[in-house]
């Protein structure tokens, strides 16, 4: 049964005023048009008593505004994308406008459909995680002038604006402390391979390894999943010479490698150590905490919103492209090897 809204044409029938005047005292012209305070009144108690909802989409066509802003993210699966999407949701909500998201579910035609239909409902601007290195249909939009801004992953030679981590730095600091404690066998395990910040974290990785004169070629992975995890691990535990460290590049694909070493009866850290990208509070209720590199999620929500609004309102400050510095968190998950 379709839902019976209550109108202006019942407020006007229940109070005996006209449709006019229930109008301009909904759309709070009364005093522009000298309308009694018992009028107001009545129209006010009355729209009350119907459970009188506004029609925001005859609002929007009328004012060209529809206070919305779009969110598209990758996967709302994963932990860390529902965290941005719970902050930017909140930050958002601050300068009265409402959140759509929207899960591309790691497919660039599902992102590019989902554009298209966020476009056509009158957004007023957009926050993305892009799942791809495919970007002319952002860049498009950006250029005819829908504020936009790409939080997380990013294209490094757009003039795009976007606010992510230092994935590199992440990545670089999170080896050099695996082999600082001993490790010399590590394995990297990764996500979406074209993905900027997966790529950065892959160098970073490499790059600390060759420092200090260890192979860095055991680099596994295509995807920031869970099954993704499980099965590199069950691969990993095949070899005659297994790793003596993993280092995930999500939490999603640590927590598939934890499944996955469970069930082969493998403890950590006393038989593998474990260091992931990311942080969760989950983390912290594990039978073994895991020692992550923490990235500022609260910041990265709170300048992207910030910069939007600034956009909506007419600042026309030039393109922002900001990296903010991770943390490393150390738990229980990393053994120390003599």
């Amino acid at each position: 049964m379709a839902l019976q809204k209550t109108n202006i044409t019942d407020i006007a029938k229940k109070t005996g005023l006209s449709i006019t005047t229930v109008s301009r005292v909904l759309n709070g012209k009364a005093g522009q048009y000298r309308i009694g305070k018992d009028s107001q009144q009545k129209v006010i108690e009355a729209a009350k008593e119907l459970n009188y909802i506004p029609n925001q989409y005859a609002a929007n066509l009328r004012t060209g505004r529809s206070n919305t802003i779009a969110l598209i993210v990758p996967s709302i699966n994963n932990p860390f994308f529902a965290d941005i999407a719970s902050n930017i949701t909140a930050e958002v909500r601050k300068f009265g406008y409402i959140t759509i998201i929207s899960d591309s579910d790691e497919n660039i035609e599902n992102e590019e459909l989902e554009l298209k239909q966020l476009v056509s409902r009158n957004i007023e601007g957009l926050i993305i995680i892009p799942c791809g290195n495919k970007w002319e249909h952002i860049k498009s939009l950006y250029d005819q002038g829908l504020p936009l801004i790409c939080i997380d992953r990013y294209f490094e030679d757009l003039d795009l604006p976007y606010v992510s981590t230092n994935n590199y730095d992440g990545a670089y600091s999170a080896t050099k402390y695996l082999i600082e404690n001993g490790h010399t066998r590590i394995t990297c395990m990764q996500g979406v391979q074209l993905s900027t910040p997966n790529k950065l974290r892959v160098q970073g990785f490499r790059d600390a390894m060759e420092e200090a004169g260890l192979d860095s070629s055991s680099i596994v992975g295509d995807s920031f999943t869970l099954q993704n995890g499980y099965l590199e691990t069950k691969l990993l535990l095949q070899q005659a010479e297994k790793p003596t460290a993993v280092f995930t590049l999500s939490n999603t694909i640590a927590m598939g490698c934890m499944k996955a070493l469970k069930e082969e009866g493998i403890r950590i850290p006393e038989d593998i150590s474990l260091l992931t990208f990311d942080n969760h509070p989950y983390l912290d209720y594990l039978s073994t905490p895991l020692s992550c590199i923490a990235q500022p999620v609260d910041d990265i929500s709170k300048i992207a919103t910030k910069y939007l609004i600034g956009r909506l309102n007419g600042n026309e400050a030039g393109t922002r492209q900001v990296l903010l510095k991770p943390k490393l968190m150390i738990k229980d998950s990393v053994k120390r090897i003599n």
